[in-house]
């Protein structure tokens, strides 16, 4: 055995039994992720979609990554409440039906959109946050600010 050359090891080595058991075990696998995909697919309820909302400042392609993304019904009522990832981008699912996305921040003008989700369907929502505020209180004193400032001349 010793002396035996290199190429008549490995053929030992290689025998079919073994490459049948390798690809049992290889076939077992792809059977079973294959499977697993599946039920996770089916998890999820029937009447669900995707909503995914990219939040960028307006005139450029940066994303607003520290926006503030609500999920309202038509009647004003809070769903969710998401903070966009580093890339300005906010993903959740929702029951089928109307809903209001507003994005707000404080250093720019809020935006609001009214969307329809459909089941298995994403609904892609990409919004330009203008300079300005979204505060009513900020908008208020601004108002008020440049109405003095036009009586004055300014």
């Amino acid at each position: 055995m010793a002396d035996e050359p290199w190429g008549g090891r490995f053929r030992r080595a290689l025998s079919l039994s073994r490459i049948q058991s390798v690809v049992a075990i290889l076939t077992g696998v792809v059977s079973v992720a294959g499977a697993t995909g599946s039920v996770i697919q089916f998890t999820r309820p029937a009447d669900m979609g995707s909503v995914v909302v990219d939040v960028r400042a307006a005139g450029t392609q940066r994303g607003v990554a520290d926006a503030t993304v609500e999920m309202l019904t038509t009647d004003n009522a809070l769903v969710a409440t998401l903070k966009p990832d580093a890339n300005g981008r906010a993903t959740h699912d929702l029951r089928e039906g109307v809903y209001v996305v507003r994005v707000s921040h404080p250093r720019y003008a809020a935006d609001v959109r009214r969307i329809q989700v459909q089941p298995h369907q994403t609904v892609a929502v990409t919004t330009s946050l203008r300079q300005g505020s979204s505060s009513a209180i900020d908008r208020t004193v601004n108002k008020g600010v440049g109405a003095v400032r036009k009586a004055l001349g300014f």
